[in-house]
């Protein structure tokens, strides 16, 4: 199996042209193809900057050419959770037509999409993005060839992945933004590079409002890494 991430820019996507026109991002919660329609039905939760912006955004989905069905499941503040059907775009067309098929969710912002495609064939993928190349912008930022092996490690250990995922998004945003500043700055690292102090400067706060939060991010991440361990000691035992 080969497996190919894409940064992709479709010119017939109604998600795209949304996100392009305002700032607004889509993410996958569920997706499934209709081949008889040649349709795509989608689940999307939707991330405005603001209201307004969530507004507009959905504006633009509901009002584009390639969109066929659209529900608005629920909303709170700038996030929405979204049920649309939309046309096959040229570039859905072509993966499916060379044997192609999504191996992961897709994440759109800013007028690209993030697509995680899989090959069973080296030269069916040679083709496929040939082909991609003459009606849409893109950039390869991957391809490996995965084995047997790794794909059922990856396969078995989707729930522990997911359980990491929930402690990130268990984070408040001041928790995050924290503990990125932390880690890209070297708080963590020796010698150490950023300190509490220049931390506090840098979210105008005190050092120990900001110990404060570092703790607690770390205690969110913390139990769900060691929640995932426990999880994959049982599978090795």
């Amino acid at each position: 199996m080969l497996d190919v991430t894409l940064d992709m820019e479709q010119y017939d996507c109604p998600f795209i042209a949304a996100s392009d026109a305002h700032d607004v991002s889509f993410s996958a919660a569920h997706w499934e193809f209709d081949p008889a329609g040649d349709r795509l039905d989608t689940r999307m939760v939707v991330e405005g900057s603001t209201p307004a912006a969530l507004d507009a955004g959905l504006r633009v989905l509901r009002d584009h050419e390639g969109l066929r069905d659209y529900d608005l499941v629920s909303r709170k503040g700038p996030v929405a959770h979204v049920r649309t059907t939309i046309d096959e775009t040229t570039a859905m067309a072509t993966i499916r037509e060379y044997d192609g098929y999504i191996t992961g969710p897709f994440h759109i912002a800013g007028g690209r999409e993030l697509w995680h495609v899989g090959f069973d064939r080296d030269a069916d993928a040679d083709t496929a993005l040939s082909i991609l190349d003459n009606d849409n912008e893109y950039e390869v930022l991957s391809r490996e060839s995965v084995d047997l092996t790794e794909l059922s490690g990856f396969v078995q250990n989707v729930g522990a992945a997911m359980t990491l995922i929930e402690g990130c998004r268990d984070l408040s945003t001041r928790e995050r933004e924290t503990l990125e500043a932390a880690v890209s700055g070297g708080y963590f690292d020796s010698p150490r590079g950023e300190t509490l102090g220049s931390l506090a400067d840098q979210f105008d706060v005190s050092k120990p409002a900001v110990s404060k939060t570092l703790r607690r991010g770390q205690a969110k991440t913390m139990a769900r890494i060691t929640e995932v361990l426990e999880t994959l000691d049982e599978e090795t035992e």
